[in-house]
Order: structure tokens, then C-alpha cells, then sequence
């Protein structure tokens, strides 16, 4: 057996064994397209040996779905299959584990009328929210891993040869998630237990505030005063861990929704929508977006603040070290499950339940009244740099430095 292929089995095993951690008896849901399908065959085989009850595998095909956005009619992008929406409720009710895997290339849908593919996402948002908010609650483990595809692969490595881009981009994926290393599955737990170092500390801190400050940025964030950091490692309502995004490198927690002022301004191009929108600003008013602009893709950040209501405002605050070593790669994934954990980053729309004290067993109505922002979208953009300074704001007014030139102060 290659090194590569070696690779592809633990990275398979890591994917079932710390990503979604798969039980006994569950049914395992892979959503994936089809360059990542000798991947998914893996992850599959390592699902059964787990003791998986059944997977279900849901294939997309980019060619196919870029063809759909060009020559169908208008009205297909305004509704979303009832059926797909009450199969996933149905799947969240009977405790399955959901895997997303990424392959789509940012430029997917570059050229694409923007209206068709705000549309869709506004309709794909509202169709699922219940699957939504169980992911967000934590009521089923869920997780989000990559596999390359050609298209992605050379928007990374543009200079390198054809034959070799897709080979780089699996070497730069598995270093990232620690595939490299001789024991995946303990690096993880060792990673896991340092990111909770920095959340326990920064939960006994309980700061009111944060204040960034960088080129381009000067930014306040509230956060709820019951409001919990968590990082790495979730457990789901039945008492079992699972990694939510692999990589990661980020502790998080939600930032009050009428407590955002100040503007803040990107440092990483974010891939929304098979599109890019790179080198932008964005402004707050107690909380609300009351400005934007950017030099690249503004249209489409128009579409995404504009998604609903709740899109004009943060849902998240993630915390992110220069010194991370998916930013020491130098690698641009242009893929913001990678390019988020090279950052401290931002998220516009809906707020994790978990991330304030009872959250996962409150209604929509009391997350609401207790700061927590709801919408059908949820996207981070990246704000990190090594110029960027973090206070932490307590109560009684006193700051202390949270991050200094890019990395943790303490």
C-alpha cells in the first residue's frame, strides 16, 4: 500500500473515529461530490468497521450544478426540495451523524447571475433551518473535513504542474489535520486539551467586551454576560464528543447582538457562493451592519448581508493565533474551513446556542432575549493578522491584553 493511500485510510478513520465519532447502531449521513468519491469509499468502509448501522451518501457533481445555475429557468432557484429538508429532520429525529465533505472550487460559480445563486441559498437556508438549529445546538454530531478537487487544487497552487496540484493540495490537507503525524486520532486529543486551556481561561476572565485594534480595523464587541468560549471538541445531546470542523484552531463564542461598533476589514479572500470576495471593510452600529465595501465581489457581500434580517448582524467571535500552523503554512486555501483557522475570525448571521450558559435547552425566543442573533445563513470571513491587538473589557472598565501582535498575550 502507497504512503497516499495509507494517508487516505487515517484520514477516513480520524473522520469517523474524532470527527462524527460514530456510535454503534447510528446511521451516518455523508453529503460530498463526486472528485472526492475514492475518499468517501474510505470513510464509508471505515463507518461499518465502526459499527455504523448506515451511511448514506449524497452525491453532488460541480459541472452539474454549475450547468443548473447557467441554462435553468429562474423560478428553480427559488424553491428548495421539500422532501430533501424533511429527510434531514427525519435523520436529526433518529440521532444520525452528518459529514460534509468540500471539494468545490471558490470559482465555481464565478460569472453566475447573482440574484440565482442568493435565491437558492435563501431558499436552501429556509428549507433547512430545523436541521440547522439542531447542528447549532449541538443535538446531533456533526462535522465539516475537505477533499481536493482539480479546480480547487490549481486556484491554490496556480504555478505548480498540472499533474502534481492535486497531490500538493492532499499534502497540505493532511498536514493540516495532523494526518501526517503517527497517531491522527491522539494528536487530536492532545490538540483538543490546548485549545481548552485558552477556553478555560478566558471563561473565568469573563470579560465584558473585546476591543480590536489593526490597520483598518477598530472594533468593539459585546458579548452576553452568561456567554461561554468553547473550542475543538462538542458534545452532542446524548453525551458524545465529536469535532465539528477538522482542522481547527480556534476557541469561539458569540458576540451580544446589539453590541458590535466600529469597522472591521478582512485580511483573507472569503469564498461565498462559488465566488470571491476579497479586500473589504465592514461597519457596525449597536450591532447592526450599516456600511460595507470591497474591492472584489461587493456584489455578493451586498447579497450576503442582505441574506435576512439577521444576516445584518455577528453570530460569531473566534479567536485565532498567527502563529497556528495552517498560517505558518503560507498556504491560501481560498476554503474558509481552512482559511478561518489562519485567522481570528468573524461570522455574519446566526449564533451557536451553545456558546451561553443553558443555551442548547433554550427556545428561539429566550437565545433571543439573551443576545443571540438568528438568521438562515452563517459565514466567517477572516480578520487576523500579526498587527492585530485584542483588550479584553471587564466589567468594571479595566482592559488586559488578550492577543498582541497576532498571537495569544497570555
Amino acid at each position: 500500500m502507497s504512503e497516499f493511500q495509507r494517508n487516505l485510510e487515517k484520514y477516513a478513520e480520524l473522520a469517523i473515529k474524532v470527527g462524527v465519532n460514530i456510535q454503534k447502531g447510528q446511521i451516518l449521513v455523508v453529503n460530498a461530490t463526486i472528485d472526492a468519491a475514492e475518499f468517501v469509499r474510505h470513510v464509508v468502509k471505515s463507518a461499518y468497521k465502526a459499527g455504523a448501522d448506515n451511511v448514506v451518501v449524497n452525491w453532488t457533481d460541480d459541472v452539474v450544478s454549475r450547468t443548473k445555475y447557467e441554462l435553468a429557468p429562474d423560478h428553480a432557484f427559488t424553491t428548495y426540495p421539500v422532501w430533501r429538508a424533511k429527510e434531514m429532520e427525519d435523520f436529526v429525529d433518529q440521532g444520525a451523524a452528518f459529514m460534509a465533505i468540500v471539494s468545490s472550487s471558490p470559482d465555481l460559480l464565478k460569472g453566475v447571475n447573482p440574484e440565482r445563486i442568493s435565491n437558492f441559498q435563501k431558499a436552501a437556508g429556509t428549507a433547512l433551518a430545523k436541521y440547522r438549529q439542531a447542528a447549532q445546538s449541538d443535538k446531533v454530531s456533526w462535522t465539516v473535513i475537505a477533499a481536493p478537487s482539480p479546480e480547487w487544487a490549481r486556484k491554490v497552487f496556480p504555478d505548480a504542474p498540472s499533474d502534481q496540484q492535486v497531490s500538493l493540495l492532499w499534502d497540505a490537507i493532511f498536514k493540516a489535520v495532523r494526518v501526517d503525524t503517527e497517531n491522527p486520532v491522539e494528536a487530536w486529543k492532545k490538540h483538543d486539551e490546548t485549545l481548552h486551556e485558552k477556553v478555560n481561561y478566558l471563561n473565568e476572565k469573563r470579560y465584558q467586551k473585546l476591543h480590536y485594534t489593526a490597520p483598518g480595523t477598530d472594533l468593539t464587541i459585546e458579548l452576553p454576560h452568561n456567554h461561554l468560549w468553547v473550542g475543538a471538541g462538542s458534545i452532542n445531546e446524548k453525551g458524545f464528543e465529536f469535532m465539528a470542523n477538522m482542522p481547527t484552531e480556534e476557541v469561539f463564542t458569540v458576540p451580544h447582538r446589539d453590541g458590535v461598533n466600529g469597522t472591521v476589514a478582512s485580511t483573507k479572500p472569503l469564498s461565498y457562493g462559488g465566488n470571491i470576495i476579497d479586500r473589504f471593510s465592514i461597519t457596525f452600529e449597536n450591532g447592526r451592519i450599516v456600511d460595507y465595501k470591497a474591492e472584489e465581489g461587493e456584489e455578493f457581500l451586498k447579497r450576503l448581508v442582505e441574506t435576512d434580517e439577521g444576516s445584518h448582524y455577528l453570530g460569531e467571535v473566534a479567536l485565532v493565533p498567527f502563529n497556528s500552523p495552517i498560517s505558518q503554512s503560507d498556504v491560501l486555501f481560498y476554503n474558509t474551513l481552512f482559511d478561518e483557522n489562519a485567522s481570528n475570525h468573524l461570522a455574519i448571521g446566526s449564533a451557536y446556542a451553545f456558546c451561553i450558559e443553558g443555551g442548547k435547552k433554550m427556545s428561539a425566543e429566550e437565545l433571543k432575549e439573551n443576545g443571540l442573533n438568528d438568521s438562515i445563513t452563517h459565514v466567517d470571513f477572516m480578520i487576523g493578522s500579526q498587527d492585530m491587538d485584542i483588550d479584553g473589557i471587564k466589567a468594571d472598565g479595566t482592559s488586559e491584553p488578550v492577543f498582541r501582535k497576532g498571537n495569544w498575550a497570555f
